[in-house]
Parts: structure tokens; sequence; C-alpha cells
């Protein structure tokens, strides 16, 4: 699983404690995702789940350690259990042959019976236990590859929120700019109006378009305050620190051009897929290992003292003595016949496996798919961009253009009007254009697993 590494982390925190003394935190768009990546509720969760899996392992493979138990007990017998017996015994001068008979009743055991062992237990052999630390150690790399995938995720939504961030800032100073030339030219309007030289109407106009641009502002304003107060919380940044992103959207996020076609096999997905296909193979093959006999060493180490006073436990009496028992055994279970319980569950297991071989063709084929459409939106969003870049420098070379010979008299308000709000179109065009570019890009970078580059 990709890492922040240490040197990365004692930067971040080493900047940020410096910055936020100004209170103010400058970020990068590298440091973003790696900040988000460490303090993001989902991720955290998975990594628990992550030390939780590894408890669980620990579990497995404490079936095949040894078990030794040391148990101890007093017990008081209030009532001694008392059993009848009957003899034959020979009887003394009588001829050979001949018994007699004797009748009579046993107490078994003392008032007082305490006892004292050691015991061992330990699994030589099960195959189905071993198997199954095997399958333990699998599902922990199952969470690691959880932690990937939610951290290549959480990569690409920051990476765009980031990007939206970055192009809205770029449109509130276009519409700053827009706003500061509208307003030199509601001054020279006023200047014709008062000199007899323009309609009043034409005065009025201008100020439409203005108010209309300071509404454009304050909506701009008020969703780049959004974006910014939402990183803060998925950086866990105060939210009356102040943030400064220092990418800007010109920044190349593809290392060159995107290859035509991708070997799809080291994607997170299908990893994950790869991974369970295992775990079912594991799971199969933990369910007929069940039919394999097991080997199990035991033995004790045990004392016993029965008395009939309790008081005899602390004195020289002649019950004050231990009678000291042990043995040790080996034992075999050999499974014969279970109903076809296993067959059915290992059958169960099998379909399970092939399922999940279906699944991972199925999603290289969407994978391809996916990446071929994504190469299509690529190019055609590079295009587009170029395609906006060059409209909007025409635009504005119309627009001022117009401007000029509005002053000379040459070209009316509404020529003026018409080609202002021709360039704000093609402003807003241009900056669609460049957010869907980035967008593009990353969903290269999330398909063909370059996206870890923004988290290493």
């Amino acid at each position: 699983m990709n890492r922040i590494v240490l040197p990365t982390l004692l930067f971040l925190f080493n900047y940020l404690l410096i910055a936020q003394e100004n209170n103010v935190v400058s970020l990068s768009l590298r440091q973003c995702v790696q900040m988000a990546v460490e303090e993001n509720i989902n991720i955290k969760t998975a990594k628990i789940e992550r030390e939780r899996s590894l408890y669980k392992r620990s579990e497995a493979i404490s079936t095949l350690i040894p078990k030794i138990n040391v148990g101890a007990s007093i017990q008081d017998n209030i009532r001694i259990q008392t059993v009848p017996f009957s003899l034959n015994l020979p009887a003394i001068g009588m001829l050979p042959g001949v018994e007699m008979p004797m009748d009579g009743t046993i107490e078994l055991g003392k008032k007082f019976s305490t006892a004292a062992a050691i015991s061992l237990n330990w699994v030589l052999y099960n195959q189905t236990a071993i198997t199954a630390t095997k399958l333990a150690k699998q599902i922990t790399e199952i969470t690691d590859l959880g932690i990937e995938k939610a951290s290549e995720e959480l990569s690409t939504e920051i990476a765009k929120l980031y990007f939206l961030t970055v192009i809205t800032s770029q449109q509130k100073q276009i519409v700053e700019e827009n706003i500061a030339r509208v307003k030199q030219l509601q001054d020279i309007t006023k200047r014709f109006v008062d000199t007899g030289m323009g309609r009043q109407v034409d005065y009025d106009r201008v100020t439409i378009n203005l108010e209309n641009l300071q509404t454009q502002l304050n909506n701009v304003e008020a969703g780049l305050e959004q974006q910014h107060n939402m990183i803060k919380y998925m950086l866990n940044i105060p939210l009356d620190t102040k943030i400064i992103l220092t990418d800007n959207s010109e920044l190349q996020l593809l290392s060159g051009t995107p290859e035509i076609a991708v070997n799809f096999s080291d994607h997170i997905d299908i990893r994950l897929l790869e991974a369970q296909k295992d775990i079912n193979s594991m799971n199969q093959k933990m369910i007929t290992s069940g039919y394999l006999p097991s080997l199990v060493l035991t033995g004790q180490l045990a004392t016993h003292g029965p008395r009939s006073e309790f008081k005899n436990y602390f004195n020289d009496s002649p019950e004050s003595v231990w009678y000291n028992f042990s043995y040790i055994g080996l034992g075999v279970s050999i499974p014969v016949f279970d109903g076809l319980e296993k067959r059915a569950k290992s059958n169960q297991a099998k379909m399970e496996f092939m399922k999940t071989e279906l699944l991972i063709s199925d999603k290289e084929e969407k994978f391809s798919a996916d990446y071929q459409n994504a190469l299509t939106n690529y190019r055609n969003n590079n295009i587009n961009l170029e395609r906006q870049k060059h409209n909007i420098q025409l635009a504005e070379k119309v627009y001022n253009e117009t401007a000029l010979k509005y002053r000379e008299g040459m070209a009316t308000m509404s020529d003026l009007l018409q080609d202002e709000m021709s360039l704000s179109i093609a402003q807003s065009n241009y900056l669609t254009a460049l957010f869907n570019y980035k967008e593009a890009e990353l969903k290269i970078m999330a398909l063909n697993g370059q996206i870890k580059s923004l988290i290493q």
C-alpha cells in the first residue's frame, strides 16, 4: 500500500505550524491530497479495521499454539455419597468352595476434597486450522487494498475540488476585471450624457450590466468560500484559517501523452477482486481439509488431597497426604461422514470462485471501454480548451475595437454591450472547458493508476 513517508509528514507538520502562526496555510495539490488522506474519517476507520484483521489473524494462529491451563479446587462434601456393595468371601474354617456372603455400604471419599492440576492441549496437526491462518492473512491484505482504494478515490475527489476552487478563484478575478472595465465604460458614458453626446438609456444599460456583474461576483465569492470551507473540513483545518492554493490551473497532471492501451491488472479494483478470488479458493481448501484427520497432544499433572476434617490441611495429621497423578496422551480424530455438509459448503465456495473470475473478466473489459472513452473525452476537451483560449482572445480583441469605436462615436452602445456579452460568454466557456479538461486528466489518472503519484 502507498503510504506517506515520515519525512513528508514532518515537513507538512512544520510547514503548517509555521504558516498557522499567521493564521494562513498555503497548500499545493500534493500537500492537499496527502493531508486529506491522513485526515479522512473513512480511511481512519479502514485502518482501524485493518488492525482488527491483524488481531483476527492472531486469533487464527492461536489455535495451533499449545494451550496450558492451571486449575485448583476445594470441595466440601456436605453429604458423602454412599453406595451399597455385596461380596462373597471364602468362609474361614469352612470347606473349600464354600463362600459367605457379605452385604453392606461404603462411603466414597471424605468430607473435604482438594485438587490442583496443570493441563496441556496442543493441536499437532489440523489442516483446517492451518488453512484458516492463511485465510486470515489474506483478509488482512484485502483490508490493505481497501485502504489503498479509499485513498485513491479520495485523491481523485480532493484533486477535483482543488482545481474547482482554483478555477473559481480565476473566475472571481475575471469578473473583477470585467467590473473594472464596465466601470470605465460607465464613466465614459456618463461624460457623454453630461455633454449631450450620449443618451441616458445607454447609461442605464451600462449600469444594469454593472449590477449584474456585481451579483455574479457575489455569487462567485460565496461559492469560493464554500469550496475553501470544504477543503478545510477535509484537511481538518480550523475554519477561521485562511488557505492559499499555490498550484494553478496550468499544472500538468499527466506526465505525457496518455497511452492508447493500458494493462489494468494493477488497477486497485482488479487487485481487490484477485485477492477475493484467492480467498474463495482458500476457503474451499479449508472446507475440504475438514476430511483430513487431526492430531492432538494432551497431558495433565495433578495432585489430590482428601481430608475428613478441614483442619487436617494445616497439621501433621496422618491424613496430610497428597496423591499425585499424571498422564500424557495422543488423540486422533478421523471424520467419517458428516451428512455431505462439507461437500455442499465446498461447492458453494467453488461457485463463489467462479463468480469472482467472471467479475474480473467483466471489470477488465469495462475498464478498457472506460479508458477508451476517457481518452476520447480527454482529446475532445483538450481541443475545446485550445479553441476557447483562441475564442476568448478574439472576443477581447473585438470588444476592445468596439469600445474604441464607441469612444470615437462610430459604434453604438448596443454594439458594445453585445460584444461585452460575447466576451463574458467566451470567458465562461473557457473556464468550463478548463475544468472539464482537468477532470478528464484525473479520470485517466484514476484508470491507469497515476493517481497514486499524488499520495506518494
